[in-house]
């Protein structure tokens, strides 16, 4: 949480003189081409650097891994050698391990990474110097910086052991009210939560939040940590409570949220709780708690409504139509999904009217409206095509071409029904051109009353004077 600009480096003659001639050495080189190594190197410093000591002659000789080991054991520092010692070997095994597993894992050996070696000598003593006085605080921050070094993906492993270190650091610092021991909590909790270990990470973040309650702390960024903790803590409820909802375990993950519904509230960030009361709402819906869904739907609704949060409203809304749609009240489904394709409309959310246009095609489709069906399921089609997007292109062509033939069907049924030979000569014309929008202009007023008692017939869905059977006059 605090970082510490990054002081200048001073290094021991060691390490100076040994920096001079890096790279190093690989350690695969023969004996024999090292003892040949050894004689240039003593003939070059013979000739050219007169009266050098022992010392700085091994400086030359040796890789910059011992070097930096060497001036760390003759300066005191026992503990950063043992520590960056151990370090460089599990960095091997853990390269070793993936070279195992595939021939293209290109990851340097520590040893050959000098400004990382660098980096560690220099924080990790002065972390040890900083110990032996008693300064905990120091201590923590040094091995903070060294964390935050090393935080990107091909060193995070190194970046975790840096945060358990400041973990057992932070316990130790009493006179700042714990706020070392949060911010420790918090990178603990972000260990366990990328490593898939929920209920650990679940720990640490209400210890963190525990901890930030009636704070007034800040990070370096100037976020208050108590809303950071609301943020983890709401996530990790979030995750654990998915993995409820595909165990069907409803009433532990319906528990979880209301809990982090909760702790949204008392975060007092009403985005956040219209977040959980999302969330809390989908539980529901999954356990067929319809009521209560459609009651904390309405509440994420009204939330997004008093921010001014479009995208957030039409996602309500959407749930709201799926929570409807499934007590079987499909003129209220229709109307909210009408909704969510106007406010993607205006906020240019593709995908979202694609997916809100493709229900109401089906919800249409299913109750024998094709006209309806097909003016949807083209308007789907036709932002697919915009987006350039090939599997929803064919997927939206499919419901497309369903709902159209269902239409011809129905205009074909409509001229067969008639047995007449005017309709007679309609079809057999028809047939010869295969055009389906010849079709339907000669369908006429026959077809249109038909569509009409399908409507009132299918539990009376919808009025027919609401829905227009042209799109166009629709949008």
């Amino acid at each position: 949480m605090t970082t510490l600009p990054p002081p200048t480096m001073t290094r021991p003659k060691l390490m100076a003189l040994a920096r001079q001639k890096l790279p190093c050495s690989a350690s695969t080189i023969p004996r024999s081409q090292l003892i040949k190594e050894k004689e240039d190197i003593d003939h070059y410093l013979e000739v050219n650097f007169k009266g050098l000591s022992k010392e700085e002659v091994a400086a030359y000789r040796n890789s910059y891994k011992k070097n930096i080991c060497v001036d760390m054991l003759r300066e005191g520092y026992h503990k950063s050698f043992s520590e960056v010692f151990a370090l460089m070997e599990q960095w091997d095994a853990l390269r070793e391990a993936a070279r195992v597993r595939s021939v293209f894992w290109l990851q340097k050996p520590l040893e050959q990474q000098p400004d990382k070696l660098d980096f560690l000598f220099h924080y990790l003593t002065r972390a040890e110097a900083a110990e032996r006085k008693g300064y905990h605080e120091d201590v923590y921050n040094n091995l903070y910086v060294l964390a935050c070094y090393f935080d990107n993906a091909e060193d995070k492993w190194v970046r975790n052991h840096f945060y358990e270190r400041c973990f057992e650091v932070a316990q130790l610092i009493k006179f700042d009210g714990g706020k070392k021991e949060a911010e420790a909590q918090a990178h603990l909790g972000l260990l366990y939560e990328e490593d898939g270990q929920l209920l650990e990470a679940a720990e640490h973040y209400e210890a963190f939040y525990q901890l930030t309650q009636g704070r007034i702390w800040k990070d370096e960024t100037g976020r208050f940590l108590n809303l950071l903790a609301c943020e983890g803590l709401l996530r990790t409820y979030r995750l654990l409570s998915d993995k409820m909802l595909e165990n069907k375990e409803y009433k532990q993950a319906i528990k979880i949220l209301i809990k982090a519904s909760e702790i949204a509230k008392e975060g007092s960030e009403k985005k956040m709780e219209g977040e959980a009361s999302y969330y809390l709402g989908l539980a529901y819906l999954a356990a067929e708690e319809y009521e209560t869904a459609l009651t904390v739907f309405n509440t994420y609704s009204e939330i997004s409504t008093h921010l001014g949060d479009d995208l957030s409203l039409g996602r309500a809304y959407e749930a709201i139509a799926k929570v409807l749609q499934s007590q079987g009240k499909m003129t209220e489904a229709i109307k909210y999904l009408k909704k969510v394709v106007e406010i993607a409309r205006n906020n240019f959310q593709s995908l979202d009217i694609v997916r809100a246009s493709t229900k109401l095609g089906d919800i249409y489709n299913e109750n024998g409206q094709y006209n309806k069906a097909s003016a949807y399921f083209q308007q789907a089609f036709d932002t697919t095509v915009e987006l350039m997007n090939t599997c929803l292109m064919e997927e939206t062509q499919v419901h497309y071409g369903i709902a159209k033939a269902h239409q011809m069907m129905l205009a074909m049924n409509n001229y067969i029904e008639s047995q007449d030979l005017s309709s007679l000569d309609y079809l057999l014309s028809w047939k010869e051109c295969r055009r389906d929008t010849e079709l339907d202009l000669v369908v006429g007023a026959s077809r249109r009353s038909t569509e009409e008692n399908i409507s009132q017939n299918s539990e009376h869905l919808e009025k027919p004077n609401r829905f227009p059977d042209n799109h166009k006059d629709e949008t």
